[in-house]
């Protein structure tokens, strides 16, 4: 059985080669799994020569990959099987080269979405010249959102100030979840306490608290989810922002947990 097995993924990655050392290939095949074209479409859209497309044509009709009808080309259905499969692959090789300098920090515990909804993620991380640039990522998307939930481990001051002087001007809605000991550390500073009972006044702001442990510090301001990526030692490393739907689903869900089991926040605990 292993043996069959290794003569199959030899066979796979033999065909894997052969699309990915040329760009032409892969290009006609997908323009093929789009709709028929001719041998001069496919010539003038990938930019190949007729001598060239002709090999290629060649070569995926001996693969069972396209017929030709009409005097046009299309691909079967196990052409366009492949034309879709090695895109996935391109896509997850892409989202892995993103995440790859990032990863070791992602909260993958927590994480029940698959991670290729990360490929069109914003990564933010500092710099030189920027040493504070994932923190400053967070307060540009709290500036600009109107509606904003956050869970978390800690809540900053930067944030904290952002929020604030929103919900006090009616531009934003806020809803937190924070851990105990980060409501703690503000309340042990006299200018933060106060920051955060102005907060508490806000009819637009509602802030719980929770002895659980939050495992993440994630922001959801309107659409977009935002997580601060800390290291074992509480270093911030990264910060990763993203829209895709499955992202904010995961998010919004973790968030109402997190609500659901959380007290509201007594002022007399500051």
């Amino acid at each position: 059985m292993e043996r069959a097995q290794r003569r199959r993924m030899e066979s796979a990655l033999d065909e894997i080669e052969f699309l990915a050392l040329s760009q032409n290939r892969v290009d006609a095949l997908r323009y093929l799994a789009e709709r028929p074209h001719s041998r001069r479409e496919l010539v003038e859209r990938t930019g190949a020569s007729q001598p060239t497309m002709g090999r290629i044509l060649s070569d995926f009709e001996d693969r069972s990959w396209l017929v030709r009808e009409d005097g046009a080309y299309r691909a079967t259905v196990t052409g366009e099987l492949v034309s879709r499969g090695f895109d996935d692959l391109v896509d997850i090789l892409d989202t892995d080269a993103k995440l790859r300098p990032v990863v070791e920090w992602l909260p993958t515990d927590a994480i029940t979405f698959d991670l290729e909804h990360l490929t069109e993620a914003t990564i933010t991380t500092p710099s030189q010249v920027r040493p504070n640039a994932p923190v400053k990522r967070a307060v540009t998307l709290l500036s600009e959102a109107e509606d904003v939930r956050i869970f978390s481990y800690a809540f900053n001051e930067q944030n904290l100030d952002i929020v604030r002087e929103r919900t006090a001007a009616g531009d934003q809605r806020f809803e937190g979840v924070f851990s105990s000991a980060a409501i703690d550390a503000l309340a042990h500073d006299s200018q933060l306490r106060e920051q955060l009972r102005d907060l508490l006044d806000a009819d637009a702001a509602a802030v719980r608290i929770t002895d659980e442990p939050i495992p993440m510090a994630a922001t959801i301001a309107d659409t977009t989810v935002h997580l601060f990526l800390r290291d074992d030692n509480g270093i911030l490393q990264a910060s990763i922002d993203v829209t895709e739907p499955e992202v904010l689903a995961w998010a919004d869900e973790l968030f109402e947990r997190y609500w659901e089991a959380a007290e509201p926040l007594d002022l007399d605990r500051l």
